[in-house]
């Protein structure tokens, strides 16, 4: 049975890592778009890909396929869902200065939609309803959104420089693997992801962008809702609570300095 348990964990690991390789190279060599559309500027200034953003959501969602069908379908949704909502600010976004919740949600009230709304507003409700598929009573289900679309969020936030956000998901869902149940395959699935594009993303040659960032972040949010009961859901949800409130905080403090 521990071997099966393994195996499980181990195949995830390695099948998210091989369609995340295999989608990176399949959008390096026909990038929807043409290829000027999928680079960007580093915090250094170098010229860096978005391939494995969403090549690595796809990558976590394919990685946890051999899950039964419930955690299976409560991954796919907030892992792709994730990863398409940071695509598509990853695209729509890119030149739009404003940061921080609060900003996008100002815009939203003088009647513009930003893609930053639409990601805040689409990975909430994508994390609610994987929530309610892991989850059976009403509070939990809305304690599991609260994790998923909060673990999304802070592996984005600390996607500040070239390997931090990778490292951060290995780093959380290194504990996952030690549990019993669909959490420890699913942890394995994004770490597996995050492993195959951490070499390029360390060495400044692509970036997972925010689509990578929440997809990754979401799959770790499903693993850690899998693996705990009522009590782990409570203070995960008020620590990522509290580091939104603190990332909030420091946005508008760098917005403040840059305007």
């Amino acid at each position: 049975m521990i071997e099966s348990r393994s195996g499980r964990r181990l195949g995830a690991l390695l099948a998210a890592a091989a369609v995340t390789r295999a989608g990176t190279a399949a959008l390096r060599s026909r990038p929807p778009g043409g290829t000027a559309r999928w680079m960007r500027k580093n915090h250094a200034g170098k010229t860096v890909e978005l391939y494995a953003g969403p090549a690595a959501a796809v990558g976590a969602a394919v990685g946890a396929a051999a899950l039964p069908a419930v955690p299976r379908a409560a991954t796919a949704v907030a892992v792709l869902a994730a990863g398409a909502c940071g695509l598509y600010d990853d695209m729509a976004g890119a030149d739009d200065p404003r940061r921080g919740f609060r900003a996008h949600l100002g815009a939203l009230r003088s009647g513009e939609v930003t893609s930053g709304a639409v990601k805040l507003f689409g990975i909430s409700a994508a994390g609610l309803a994987a929530g309610a598929l892991l989850k059976e009573r009403p509070a939990d289900k809305v304690l599991a959104g609260v994790v998923i679309a909060g673990a999304a969020h802070f592996v984005n936030l600390v996607d500040v420089r070239p390997g931090r956000a990778c490292a951060t998901v290995l780093a959380l869902g290194a504990p996952g693997l030690l549990r019993k149940g669909p959490g420890a395959v699913v942890a394995a699935a994004s770490m597996g992801a995050a492993a195959a594009v951490l070499p390029a993303d360390v060495g400044e040659r692509a970036m997972i962008g925010d689509a990578g960032a929440h997809a990754l972040g979401a799959g770790i949010g499903a693993a850690i809702v899998a693996g705990n009961g009522r009590a782990g859901l409570v203070a995960h949800a008020a620590a990522l609570v509290a580091a939104a409130v603190y990332g909030e905080r420091v946005s508008r403090v760098a917005g403040a300095d840059l305007g």
